[in-house]
């Protein structure tokens, strides 16, 4: 049977999963009336509501050629579109030999599917473009794949890359064709384009077994299963395997209990797979993401693009607030530790360790995004926690302390672009390149120590009336860039628990913005809002109008608060200083001091200061 690896680039709600269930039906992996949608790509819920593929997958699909000669097995590989998630996105990249880009008919090229297609160009890859959702009323797909044409031009394609295949289809309507104004037919000619523009593996089948571990999984009964495309040779269930490591050290020895295909969604046991097929392997317990997978005689590893070291690091430790355990049912350290465990098994841009305080775990990764993905997953399995600010990873080099830099590329109205470089200026970043990029808009790349980006992300958005789009790629550890200023503001800090009392949140609101409304429930030592000025400062949310003969309980109907400044669980992480929490839970995210009694609080401040 012949053999298709293709990757899948798509932004959110651009008809990827539509699409490829529709390819499932066509080429009859799944029957007409069998319930598939949502569960191919992009199946995860926080997957679903942050627009964003965090987990690869693979799937597969067998054509039948139009009926002509040996049916085709087309493998589907999704690829993590974020910057956070890229660490792997080279290897799964390596799997395959060819991409298909899809791009909404309307809303042409997003930002989610910049970063995996200029990876996808810098690996020699030809890119087929399906232009979708041509049925939509506002559809303008002449247009849209002159935008195409742009982002690869901006992306320095070559010129083989630039002359890419292109079809216009709908993934709802089942149809793909040359022409955008033809509605009907089938996705028949997506599979013909598939199988004419990319090539088959062309592997050595007869070389000794290798492969290159790419994505790393764990199933409560098999244990460890890497995935990956095998380089060469054949592999057997129950032969003989080792792991080796981008050195050529020697992991760990084995056999391969159990070797799995994909057929549609599904990992299916399989007795042989050769060259070329994308296969998961169970029976190592200790091997890992870029790991080579081989016969016990061959002793040279496949190149990997090494991982990217972790920049970023937080304190996940237990909730000791007044409202621990009202919410979730996992509060206990030995619980937590071992749900970072197994996180940190599947997901290996992660790291954990001890942290020197009580109770708590020290959990690197590669940015915020990442560390709030594992903090929002945790929370909605019922966990309560208490999560620091995040701080970077220094190191010492040979001139002294280093932390990391990030590439940083911004794309801006032109109006913005002067906003954008003066911010970037105050933490500390490089401009390194600045050129138009067509449509009144600028690119801006810098050089910027991950430390000055904390945070940034929101206020950017808002300085560019969220038109702008920013993209950041870890770039090298340098020189200590020195102080960064922080937060310019304080915060209001209750002194009471109890539930707010809407008369005295009006009082506070003249002076700042308030994170909370009447009713809710507050412990002393909480965050309930931001002072207009550089102090913190303790109020009394709790307190009620005094009451004499010629004043009445009525008169409270009247008060009309402003809507409170509800933060998202990044927001929240990314606002606090290093003496505050965020104290998440299933239903809540609250900030607090550090420490919750004011006497402790002071004395911790003149420890901090001396």
């Amino acid at each position: 049977m012949a053999l298709r690896n293709v990757a899948i680039i798509a932004h959110v709600d651009h008809g990827k999963t539509t699409l490829v269930d529709e390819l499932f039906k066509q080429s009859g992996t799944f029957r007409e009336n069998q319930r598939v949608e949502e569960r191919a790509m992009d199946s995860g819920d926080l997957e679903k509501e942050r627009g964003i593929t965090i987990l690869a997958k693979c799937t597969s699909v067998i054509w039948n050629n139009g009926g002509d000669g040996d049916d085709i097995r087309i493998n589907i590989v999704d690829t993590p579109g974020h910057a956070d998630f890229g660490a792997e996105v080279e290897r799964i990249l390596s799997m395959v030999d060819g991409v298909i880009l899809l791009v909404d008919a309307a809303e042409g090229p997003m930002p989610q599917t910049k970063f995996v297609t200029g990876k996808a160009l810098a690996l020699g890859l030809k890119p087929i473009v399906v232009v979708n959702k041509i049925d939509r009323g506002d559809a303008r797909p002449a247009e849209v794949l002159d935008e195409v044409f742009e982002l690869f031009m901006a992306l320095d394609a070559s010129d083989e890359q630039l002359d890419f295949p292109h079809l216009f289809a709908s993934g709802r309507g089942g149809f793909a064709n040359e022409d955008p104004s033809i509605h009907e037919g089938t996705l028949e000619p997506l599979f013909k384009l598939i199988r004419d523009h990319v090539p088959e593996p062309g592997l050595d089948v007869d070389a000794k077994f290798s492969m290159l571990a790419t994505l790393l999984d764990r199933d409560n009964f098999l244990g460890r299963i890497l995935t990956g495309r095998i380089e060469s040779g054949r592999l057997r269930t129950g032969m003989p395997i080792r792991a080796i490591d981008v050195d050529g050290n020697v992991v760990e020895s084995g056999r391969a209990t159990k070797v799995f295909a994909f057929d549609g969604l599904d990992r299916v046991p399989v007795e042989e797979a050769k060259a070329g097929d994308i296969v998961a392997i169970a029976g190592l317990t200790t091997a890992t993401v870029s790991n080579t997978i081989a016969d016990p005689e061959v002793t040279q590893p496949i190149y990997a693009a090494p991982i990217d070291p972790p920049t970023l690091s937080m304190t996940f430790a237990v909730n000791d607030s007044p409202f621990a355990g009202k919410d979730g049912d996992k509060v206990q350290s030995r619980v937590i530790r071992d749900r970072l465990e197994r996180e940190a098994e599947g997901n290996v841009a992660i790291r954990i360790s001890e942290s020197a305080e009580r109770d708590a775990f020290e959990v690197a990764g590669r940015g915020e995004l990442q560390l709030g993905v594992v903090i929002e997953t945790m929370r909605r399995e019922g966990f309560e926690l208490s999560i620091s600010r995040p701080r970077v990873l220094f190191r010492d080099g040979p001139e002294g302390r280093e932390e990391p830099y990030e590439t940083v590329v911004v794309d801006v109205d032109d109006e913005f672009s002067g906003t954008v470089v003066e911010k970037m200026a105050l933490r500390k970043a490089e401009m390194t390149d600045m050129r138009p990029s067509g449509g009144g808009k600028t690119r801006l790349t810098f050089s910027a120590p991950s430390r000055g980006l904390i945070g940034y992300h929101g206020e950017f958005l808002s300085d560019t009336r969220g038109t702008g789009i920013m993209n950041r790629l870890f770039e090298k550890y340098g020189p200590y860039k020195g102080k960064i200023s922080g937060r310019l503001v304080g915060v209001l800090i209750s002194m009471e628990q109890g539930k707010a009392v809407p008369y005295a949140l009006n009082m506070l609101e003249e002076r700042g913005t308030l994170f909370i409304g009447g009713g809710e429930e507050l412990y002393q030592g909480m965050v309930i809002g931001e002072n207009a000025k550089p102090q913190d400062m303790e109020v009394n949310p709790l307190k009620s109008k005094q009451l004499t003969n010629f004043r009445s309980t009525g008169k409270d109907d009247g008060i009309r608060l402003t809507p409170p400044r509800k933060m998202t669980l990044e927001q929240a992480i990314a606002y606090i200083q290093n003496d505050e929490l965020v104290e998440v839970t299933p239903k809540s995210i609250r900030i607090r001091k550090r420490h919750l009694d004011p006497h402790e609080r002071k004395r911790a401040s003149r420890k901090a200061e001396d």
